[in-house]
């Protein structure tokens, strides 16, 4: 143990390095279990859109006009923050978000978790493993809007124009 306390007094900069590379791994696996919130594979998620579940697009309308999961909602990042109210009858539904890689959805997810959606979840990977599984997409012309009032707001603009 004393050849040990005398090395470490020997090479400050070898034991500061070491305590720095346990630090940077500690935040790196506290970031991917963050991220790994409430994550579904694509197997998953067809599972949840069959028994229901309300589907969040996170993407802009131009990708989701490209492509998006059957029945999903495109919704903006920041609506999510209102989500708690524009949402509120489905916080007891299982509720599945997405984004084209995952990480924008299972931040998200943790936000809608915080508003108590019970059951919200992230797609893992996001639409880019989905398209990587060869699963389909449907391409239905406008964005449904996730919100009532928005789907309200929709509705005007087509009457007036």
């Amino acid at each position: 143990m004393d050849r040990l306390i005398e090395y470490a007094g020997n090479h400050p900069w070898l034991l500061a390095f070491a305590g720095v590379a346990a630090l940077l791994v500690i935040a790196f696996e506290i970031r991917v279990r963050q991220q790994e919130f409430a994550a579904v594979s694509p197997q998953e998620a067809i599972r949840l859109m069959n028994q229901g579940a309300l589907v969040l697009d996170l993407r802009k309308a131009e990708e989701y006009a490209a492509g998006h999961l059957n029945g999903a909602r495109r919704m903006d990042s920041a609506e999510i923050l209102k989500a708690g109210e524009s949402l509120k009858k489905h916080k007891e539904k299982n509720v599945l978000v997405y984004c084209e890689s995952g990480s924008l959805g299972a931040s998200a997810a943790r936000i809608l978790a915080g508003q108590g959606f019970a059951k919200a979840v992230n797609l893992r990977g996001g639409l880019a493993a989905w398209r990587g599984e060869g699963l389909p997409l449907a391409k239905d012309g406008a964005a449904r809007p996730a919100t009532a009032k928005a789907s309200k707001d929709a509705r005007e603009k087509e009457k007036a124009g």
